[in-house]
């Protein structure tokens, strides 16, 4: 992983200006230190990498957990970094604290070797829909999801039109 690596320090004015976010990433690092691979905080928004295999443990605390309550995920997609990039693909999970007003984004990379994520299907039924429409127009595969498969693209279409590699002409 070429941008991987050791969570780097935040600092905490920046955490300061944002509603929840400290209390968020204290609660997160004293939980799952080994599983945030990255905090970053840009434009007033912070943004969480977790380790793949964590994810559905991340998300269910983030939900259940009563200082934080993130009980709405607003939306799922996945981003094809490009050819070049190492991991390809990330899955952006964005968190919605009803009750506290408090915003966190999750990302999970994920190598094109093994496109696959477990399915927070589980944590929040509303990606069941994300997952589908990800996995459609992506390709990124959710382990476990009850009812995968397309829901946007036509049957007979081969391939993900949102991948950097599809082609734009010729079928």
């Amino acid at each position: 992983m070429s941008d991987a690596g050791a969570t780097p320090a935040v600092s905490p004015d920046e955490l300061a200006l944002i509603k929840g976010a400290a209390d968020t990433l204290t609660q997160l690092r004293r939980r799952f230190q080994d599983a945030i691979e990255q905090v970053i905080v840009h434009n007033g928004e912070v943004t969480v990498y977790v380790a793949r295999a964590a994810i559905v443990d991340v998300a269910r605390y983030l939900r259940d957990e009563p200082k934080l309550l993130f009980n709405l995920l607003s939306d799922l997609c996945g981003v094809d970094r490009g050819l070049e990039a190492d991991p390809r693909f990330e899955v952006v999970y964005h968190l919605f604290s009803i009750p506290h007003g408090y915003r966190l984004r999750l990302k999970v990379r994920v190598p094109e070797n093994d496109c696959e994520v477990p399915t927070l299907v589980g944590v929040y039924p509303t990606a069941e829909f994300h997952e589908r429409e990800t996995f459609d127009l992506m390709g990124i595969r959710f382990k476990n999801h009850p009812d995968l498969r397309k829901i946007l693209t036509p049957d007979d279409l081969e391939g993900h039109p949102l991948r950097k590699d599809f082609p734009l002409q010729g079928y």
